[in-house]
């Protein structure tokens, strides 16, 4: 039986889902989402203390906040289950899983098996992403989807109309997770791969790019995702804090983008940029 490492770590309920996107980059395979923060867990030959310090370094959690021990291996999905409740997103997309009840009400119905990979809805950013697909035209449009997590965004970009849809992510398992999702939504004709966005081919510009991901990528990666997009295309990106919207901002300025709109949600953005 493989040992993991778990680590149980005290945050906020705003920081749960940003924090399992970051630790999932550094291998950790499995998460459980706790009153007072979220248990994370990896294989103990992929734990490195030093990696995970610098993480939650950077959302300012200090050894106060976290705990790490040993533990031998459970089921992760079963313990999964018992934490996630389907959503509605504005009157108008319900977010439930394979094991919640359909409800025909709704214009929209999206079902993700997330198997701790990023993108229920249940955050703030995922939210507020769905939020802004539902009010952006993509009846015949091109979309892409950087860091695509459980695919939930590309998905609603298939039944909101677009016609050409590509998404991506750098983490394999996440990958393996959205294929899943985008057969169970029937949305086979979705381009997946694992990649990055430089991956992308510049000459293939697309209308609309979503990005949520955290600070630190989007504002690496703004430049990139400008030179990927159409003369009349937008770019939407959540992932940060209200605090960091001006710094998002500027670096957009200096890939020639410019604010369209904004959404708010309990101290997150989700940014909507065109071009100037």
């Amino acid at each position: 039986m493989k040992q993991y490492i778990a680590v149980e770590i005290k945050c906020s309920e705003s920081l749960r889902e940003i924090l399992i996107a970051e630790l999932g980059e550094a291998q950790y395979d499995s998460f459980l989402e706790t009153e007072d923060g979220l248990e994370a867990y990896a294989e103990r030959e992929h734990f490195e203390q030093l990696r995970l310090e610098e993480i939650l370094q950077q959302y300012d959690l200090s050894a106060a906040d976290y705990q790490v021990q040993t533990v031998e291996e459970k089921n992760w999905n079963v313990e999964w289950e018992k934490h996630f409740d389907p959503i509605v997103v504005n009157d108008q997309c319900l977010v439930r899983a394979t094991f919640h009840q359909t409800d025909k009400k709704y214009p929209y119905e999206i079902i993700i098996d997330p198997k701790m990979a990023f993108g229920t809805g249940h955050h703030a950013t995922t939210y507020l992403m769905l939020q802004w697909q539902l009010e952006l035209e993509q009846e015949g449009k091109s979309v892409l989807d950087a860091g695509c997590g459980t695919g939930v965004l590309a998905i609603m970009a298939n039944k909101r109309g677009a016609t050409k849809i590509a998404a991506f992510d750098n983490n394999e398992w996440a990958v393996e997770n959205s294929q899943e999702n985008l057969e169970l939504n029937q949305c086979s004709e979705v381009q997946l791969f694992l990649g990055t966005i430089q991956d992308v081919d510049p000459e293939q510009s697309v209308d609309l790019i979503l990005a949520n991901i955290n600070r630190n990528v989007l504002l690496e990666e703004i430049h990139l995702y400008a030179q990927r997009l159409k003369s009349s295309g937008k770019l939407l990106l959540s992932g940060f804090l209200e605090a960091d919207q001006t710094l998002i901002e500027q670096r957009a300025t200096q890939a020639s983008l410019q604010s369209a709109g904004v959404k708010y949600h309990n101290g997150w953005v989700a940014l909507l940029l065109e071009w100037t």
